[in-house]
């Protein structure tokens, strides 16, 4: 009897030896092997290939971007519509910094320094951010308006006082929480010298703000660094009213309007202390 072959029944012979299917027999089996094998070998590339992350300069391996919701970044935990935009909802855990350095705004008051970075694997510049953040701080109706404080940003950590972060849901959740402090992957957050910025409200704001993605990214970055200089939250002065932007505004505006700047026509704007 004649053995049968590993990949499959022998082919049928004619009585004089050779393949039905033309040529001498032992020639045309040992080019089926090789085929087989070849074929095994290639599907067996493509499965390592495959199961094995590759890894850019030993960082983890970044979750592949995410449509996220309002709905669905810690209120409710569902699904309630797709968003506009799509981000990460997890980085790699670690920053880059921008940078450079800005001069020194303001004019009185001590001088407080932040550096800015950005979570990698969020898809974002550290320099386009930081742009922004500048752009903000800089403006003459945000906290240098008092006279009290001037501001610069510089790259060294060590010569900062503060550190400005752009970290992904799940980031930013995990930081405020080593403050005690319970985001639910949505809020922004403010721990001492740490500003942390959740991705997501940066890329999409909040539902029914009632102003552009711009004011609301101004508004983020004046109340969070608020307070690092030292303010508390603030209630909605009456309805129709500029909302304070020491208000949180992030969870309604109760009956204000949207306003991202601390002062106005050159005043300070605020509204009660929230106990």
């Amino acid at each position: 009897m004649t053995p049968s072959s590993p990949y499959g029944p022998d082919q049928p012979t004619d009585p004089s030896g050779r393949s039905a299917y033309g040529g001498a027999r032992p020639l045309v089996a040992r080019m089926y092997r090789r085929r087989r094998r070849s074929l095994l070998l290639g599907l067996l590339v493509l499965a390592v290939g495959i199961a094995v992350p590759l890894s850019r300069g030993g960082e983890p391996p970044v979750e592949t971007p995410v449509v996220t919701t309002e709905g669905g970044m810690g209120r409710g935990g569902g699904v309630e519509h797709l968003a506009p935009t799509s981000y990460p909802s997890v980085g790699a855990g670690r920053f880059t910094a921008a940078h450079g350095e800005t001069a020194v705004h303001g004019t009185g008051g001590p001088v407080r320094r932040y550096r800015v970075v950005v979570e990698r694997g969020t898809g974002q510049d550290a320099a386009a951010f930081a742009a922004r953040v500048d752009e903000v701080l800089t403006d003459p109706r945000s906290w240098i308006a008092s006279d009290e404080l001037r501001v610069q940003r510089v790259a060294d950590a060590e010569a900062a006082d503060f550190t400005i972060y752009l970290a992904t849901p799940v980031t930013s959740e995990r930081m405020c929480a080593e403050g005690g402090l319970t985001t639910e992957r949505y809020t922004s957050c403010r721990l001492p010298g740490q500003v942390i910025i959740n991705l997501a409200r940066w890329m999409e704001a909040v539902p029914d703000y009632g102003a552009s993605l711009d004011t609301y990214r101004t508004y983020v970055i004046n109340h969070e660094v608020g307070h690092e200089f030292g303010e508390e939250h603030e209630a909605c002065p009456g309805p129709g009213e500029p909302a304070p932007v020491m208000q949180q505004q992030t969870y309604g505006l109760r009956g204000c309007v949207a306003n991202a700047w601390p002062y106005l026509d050159g005043r300070r704007y605020a509204g009660d202390i929230v106990p």
